[in-house]
């Protein structure tokens, strides 16, 4: 059986980018004055940074985002209250406008950064062992990965999928946050480590409760899911289908079949 999937097509990440190109600079903070902050500093490492080898050389701002950053101080100084999307689409538009001797001036600078970023990559690029090339595609993989799976749960959502009931465990661990609150001398770790141990603990008869109420909400999302599923599949949702529901059952076996095969 075939089905099609409808593709969906978002603005957000050119929009994104643009807003992220115009936002200004922020100059790194001393050591001195970021160990005397209360709030802790938190900086991403890039993917060769991860790897343990300094950050590859950036490449360098195109003619266009260069007019972007020059001129937006001048724009948010005129309108204190302008929005960053109201100075994206400004900007857009004063480029369009733009005298061809200013574009020209931005162009060379372009031309000149990029020569010298091609001969910085070249350098970088020759340092790297077989080994770290394969990481780094490696680790690039991943955060694909991670971006496609987290857009996944958010279209899931989005579609209403039913929710998966809580296990006899949880639903314990739930009521005991009632009956059995954490004391404040107490982290969260210790009394999650001692209502485990309590439900280790707990008799069979206590525990075929929580495991009844648990089955019956099961049974109902069973059927619940089946139902969506169904009906994300006829919409062309197919990517928030599990996979087994996508592939037809295989016809049953008669006694005859089993025996034949069996000799």
């Amino acid at each position: 059986m075939i089905y099609t999937t409808t593709l969906l097509s978002s603005r957000g990440g050119l929009i994104g980018s643009l807003i992220n190109k115009v936002r200004p600079l922020t100059p790194p903070r001393p050591l001195a004055a970021a160990s005397i902050s209360n709030s802790p500093v938190v900086q991403s490492k890039t993917l060769e940074e991860q790897v343990g080898l300094p950050p590859r050389p950036k490449k360098p701002l195109t003619p266009y985002f260069r007019f972007m950053r020059e001129q937006r101080p001048k724009l948010v100084a005129a309108n204190p209250k302008i929005t960053t999307i109201e100075v994206v689409r400004q900007l857009s538009k004063d480029w369009s406008d733009a005298d061809v001797q200013l574009k020209d001036r931005l162009q060379a600078a372009f031309k000149k950064d990029q020569q010298i970023y091609m001969e910085q990559r070249t350098k970088y690029d020759a340092t790297l062992t077989d080994e770290q090339r394969a990481e780094i595609k490696q680790l690039k993989q991943d955060v694909v990965d991670a971006k496609e799976r987290r857009q996944l749960r958010k279209r899931v959502k989005e579609l209403g999928r039913p929710k998966k009931p809580a296990s006899a465990f949880l639903r314990f661990i739930a009521s005991e946050r009632t009956n059995t609150p954490q004391d404040p001398k107490q982290t969260y770790r210790e009394w999650h480590q001692k209502t485990t141990a309590k439900w280790t603990r707990l008799p069979d008869s206590e525990k075929e409760v929580y495991m009844q109420e648990s089955r019956k909400e099961m049974e109902l999302y069973k059927k619940a899911i089946t139902v969506w599923e169904e009906k994300m599949i006829r919409l062309g949702h197919i990517d928030v289908v599990r996979h087994g529901n996508l592939i037809d059952p295989p016809e049953p076996k008669t006694r005859k079949t089993q025996a034949a095969k069996e000799k």
